[in-house]
């Protein structure tokens, strides 16, 4: 199939992938600071933005699937990857895989268990009627602080700094996406359809799970969760953000991905190791 996608930059490709309802305009903020370092490909997944949605079900494993397909298209096996939320969750789920290289996986949904799981989809279903119903007012709401507050307080720590363009984008695409809902309760009640308990201590490539601390989507305990299933990889903490650190803390988000995906790039590289074990542990 077809990918919509941002490409921008020189160096080793790194892939982006955003979250549920997302768009490839949620990276805006770190691009400049990526794309100095690295090609960027920050693409829009299937049935978000402008990439059709897929024919049949719609789940971790099948966009997994799509993605894998557009990596071995293009020539991209073995690239480095980000995802935030959603996008996190793939990330982790084409590492399995063993299809990508370095992995930072921002915030990852899929691991919420207990009552977590039908108190998230419920609101996530709240949410999407009003964000539909509120579709002719967006433009108006996306320009003004109050409103960009109202519409992301769940998701950012100070969700009246998103800029303007950034808010809008992800307003329209979740409201038009017809994925949505599906992929929603997918993700909440299947998780990356990885068998609860299993571990995956196989994989070749750093992986570091990133989850902010202030994160009321995917609460900071989730982390322990997903690290219990991919034991190898590294947890770190973002002190000052929410659900999305890109948004929060861009010049910090840089810094982490960079550093993780040195490795890969040059191995003589030592820089990141420090940064991956800093940040501040969430009250649990």
């Amino acid at each position: 199939m077809h990918f919509h996608a941002f490409r921008r930059g020189q160096g080793p490709p790194l892939l982006l992938l955003h979250g549920l309802g997302s768009n490839w305009r949620t990276w805006q903020p770190i691009l400049d600071g990526l794309t100095a370092h690295r090609e960027v490909i920050a693409v829009d997944l299937p049935g978000f933005g402008h990439t059709p949605a897929l024919d049949g079900p719609v789940s971790v494993k099948t966009l997994a699937d799509a993605i894998t397909t557009f990596l071995h298209e293009h020539d991209l096996i073995g690239t480095d990857v980000v995802g935030n939320s959603m996008g996190g969750r793939l990330a982790m789920e084409l590492a399995r895989r063993g299809v990508v290289g370095a992995v930072v996986a921002l915030d990852p949904g899929g691991f919420q268990q207990g009552w977590e799981q039908p108190f998230f989809d419920r609101t996530g279903q709240l949410s999407l009627g009003l964000i539909r119903l509120s579709r002719p007012l967006m433009p108006l709401l996306t320009r003004t602080r109050w409103g960009r507050t109202l519409l992301f307080a769940q998701y950012s720590s100070h969700p009246w700094d998103i800029p303007a363009d950034v808010a809008l984008a992800e307003m329209k695409s979740y409201a038009a996406s017809p994925s949505v809902r599906e992929l929603r309760r997918s993700l909440i009640l299947r998780g990356g359809d990885l068998p609860p308990g299993t571990a995956t201590d196989t994989l070749t490539q750093p992986m570091v799970i990133a989850w902010g601390h202030y994160d009321r989507v995917c609460l900071p305990r989730q982390a322990w969760r997903a690290l219990r299933l991919f034991p190898q990889a590294q947890v770190y903490w973002f002190e000052h953000s929410g659900h999305c650190p890109q948004w929060d803390s861009p010049a910090e988000t840089v810094q982490l991905l960079l550093n993780v995906t040195e490795r890969t790039t040059r191995p003589d590289a030592a820089k990141g190791a420090e940064a991956v074990d800093q940040g501040v542990q969430p009250s649990l």
